[in-house]
Formats: C-alpha cells, sequence, structure tokens
C-alpha cells in the first residue's frame, strides 16, 4: 500500500472540539465531512488495500471497516446513529451518471405529493416509535473505539425541513402552508417528539462528543419556505437539539444547504449552534462566511463541489491553501468538502485536498 499522503495524522478528538469551539489556531488542520457516499469508501479501500487483514464474517465487519477508513483519511472520529428509524417516503429512481457509478440507480425524493397530503394520511401513516430504535452500533463503538477518536451522533435525526418537504412532497407543503397549517404544525411538532427521544438516547453515550443535525432549509435563493415559517415550523426542532446537547455539554454542528442570510441571526443567537456547515460558491464562499460569522460559530468545510469536479489536482491544492489561510487562524474552521464526498468527484482530487491539509 502507498499512502497518498505526505505525513500521517494521528486522530485526537479533544483537539477536533477544541478547534470548533474555536479556543485558538489547531496544531493542525482538523477534518470533516456529512458523510463518504459508499462508492467513494468502496474505491479508496480496493486502491489502497485497506481491509486486507478484516474478516468480512465478522459482525462488525463494517463499523471495524469504518474506524480503518476514517483513520487512514485522518477523521477524528465516526459518525453514528440508532437504527431502525424507518419513515417510508417516495422517491424516483433514475441511472447514475457518476464515473464511481451507482449500482441501484440514484434516486430523487418525490417533489409533487408525499405519503402524507392530508390528515386521513398522516393518521395512516406508520409513525416509528423512537424507544424501540436500536444502538446496536453506538454500543460497540462505546467498547471499542479508539480512544484517540470520538463518536459524532449524526444521521437519521434532525430533519425537520427535510422531513417536512419528504412527508408531504415540497408542492404539498407549499399550498399547506396556506390550506392545511395545522397538519404542518401537527407533522413538525410530532418530529420533534421523535427527535428528543432520538437524541437523548444517543447522548447517554459517552464516545459522543458532538452532535450534528442534518436539514436542508434552502436553495440558491433563500429558504425553501419563507423564514418566518421556518421559524415556526423548523427552527424550534433545532434549538430543542442545541438546547439538549449543550446540556449534556457537546457542541451543536448544523448542516443545511442554501442560502440562509435571513435566518442566520436566528440561528446564532437562538438556536444557538456551534458551527454551520454546507457553503457553495455561488451563494457565499467559506471564506467570505469565516469573515461574517467566524468570530461567533466555526466554520465547516466549503470547498465547492462543482470546482472540486472541475478543477485539477494542482488547482485544489491551492484552493485549499487559499482557503486555510483565511479560515486556520484562531480555529473554528475544519477543512471539508462544501457538502459530502459524492462519487461524482474525482478520488485524486478529494486526496489532494486531504493532503494539502497535511502539508499545511
Amino acid at each position: 500500500m502507498t499512502s497518498p499522503f505526505v505525513c500521517d495524522v494521528q486522530p485526537d478528538w479533544p483537539a477536533f472540539v477544541d478547534c470548533i469551539l474555536r479556543k485558538g489556531t489547531p496544531r493542525r488542520v482538523h477534518y470533516i465531512e456529512l458523510f463518504l457516499d459508499a462508492e467513494v469508501q468502496e474505491a479508496i479501500c480496493r486502491r489502497f488495500d485497506l481491509l486486507r487483514d478484516l474478516d468480512p464474517a465478522d459482525p462488525y465487519f463494517e463499523l471495524r471497516r469504518q474506524i480503518r477508513i476514517q483513520r487512514f483519511l485522518g477523521y477524528d472520529y465516526v459518525r453514528c446513529s440508532v437504527e431502525n428509524l424507518d419513515m417510508p417516503l417516495k422517491r424516483s429512481l433514475t441511472d447514475d451518471t457518476a464515473h464511481l457509478k451507482r449500482g441501484g440507480g440514484r434516486a430523487y425524493m418525490e417533489e409533487h405529493a408525499g405519503p402524507i397530503t392530508t390528515w386521513a394520511e398522516y393518521e395512516a401513516y406508520p409513525w416509528p416509535d423512537p424507544e424501540k430504535a436500536t444502538t446496536r452500533a453506538l454500543e460497540w463503538y462505546e467498547r471499542n473505539l479508539p480512544d484517540d477518536m470520538c463518536v459524532i451522533a449524526s444521521g437519521g435525526f434532525a430533519h425537520f425541513a427535510e422531513m417536512l418537504t419528504w412527508t408531504m412532497g415540497y408542492e404539498t407543503l407549499c399550498y399547506a402552508l396556506y390550506d392545511q397549517r395545522d397538519l404542518v404544525a401537527e407533522i413538525s411538532n410530532r418530529l420533534i417528539d421523535i427527535y428528543r427521544v432520538v437524541l437523548k438516547r444517543m447522548l447517554e453515550f459517552s464516545r459522543v462528543k458532538v452532535v450534528w443535525g442534518s436539514d436542508d432549509m434552502g436553495f440558491k435563493g433563500g429558504t425553501l419556505i419563507s423564514p418566518n415559517d421556518t421559524r415556526e415550523f423548523v427552527l424550534p426542532g433545532h434549538k430543542l437539539m442545541a438546547q439538549m446537547a449543550h446540556d449534556a455539554g457537546r457542541p451543536y454542528l448544523l448542516h443545511t444547504c442554501g442560502r440562509m442570510e435571513s435566518i442566520m441571526p436566528d440561528l446564532i443567537d437562538d438556536v444557538k449552534i456551534d458551527a454551520r456547515h454546507s457553503f457553495e460558491d455561488v451563494i457565499e464562499p467559506v471564506t467570505l462566511a469565516k469573515q461574517r460569522y467566524g468570530d461567533r460559530i466555526a466554520i465547516l468545510g466549503g470547498i465547492d463541489l462543482d470546482f472540486l469536479c472541475r478543477a485539477d489536482t494542482d488547482q485544489v491544492r491551492r484552493r485549499v491553501r487559499d482557503t486555510l489561510a483565511v479560515c486556520q487562524p484562531g480555529g473554528g474552521y475544519c477543512l471539508g468538502t462544501g457538502n459530502s464526498v459524492a462519487n461524482y468527484i474525482p478520488l485524486d482530487n478529494y486526496l489532494a485536498m486531504l493532503d494539502e491539509g497535511r502539508r499545511w
């Protein structure tokens, strides 16, 4: 195995958390990603022979594999949530045209009508019981995760805006905000009740050191529903998640796509997020976000996905250096993509981004 990196990185979760909490310029660059597409993970494992001594028959093979991948790439953590919290949704499937092609195709949420468009459908919907969700992975990580790594509680919870648009369908939701606001409010409150229990259970694990809510609220022009409706139906859930995380001594990170300028004061001063993730050059370059908000919250990721797809490795390295020059001083920045490591990003560009962070 030939490493693509100039030097090794030793995980250091306390320094990672201190960086997020803006406790001064960190000793080295820390990395963060919402997730790596499965196809990217598989390609990395194959290219660098990461699984050569792991037994696929091991019942915890996938968890050991995650640790192996994360450590190899230089991350200080693994992401984990509860299991068996299913909410059936309507999706459309199409062929995947990415280089690291997704065998089952690429799925898109149905935008017109989801499974809940009426009160009758709401009553018939198979809402999950969060008390019955399982914690098998969290229990294993609690016992077996290396001491220099932590768990970020993330995935499968805090999807307040997303589940409103997914369960109703975005088009139906827009009409319902005029015609059935009581139904929108009921779904919002039901989500709060579910995710409150989910987060309470995750916070019982001592290896969980960070909480990361993921909830796309916007698009290039603004929030998906009006700022006032976002404040009424979406932000109360995140405020509760942040309060629960803070009461347990953990920072609360928020991933949300879109232009958030109209509600950034709410997110910082009322919800009290500790960090914002997901940046796109055509909306707000991460360096500008750092200058605007970096004295109050951490700014995460921001190496634009479109750029990563189109650039060559030299351009990627230059972009990383320019970004770190602005964002690294004082802490409150972790290097990563503007959204996630999607299977259409050239793998060498992603690895060059990580390597340039090590060189810094």
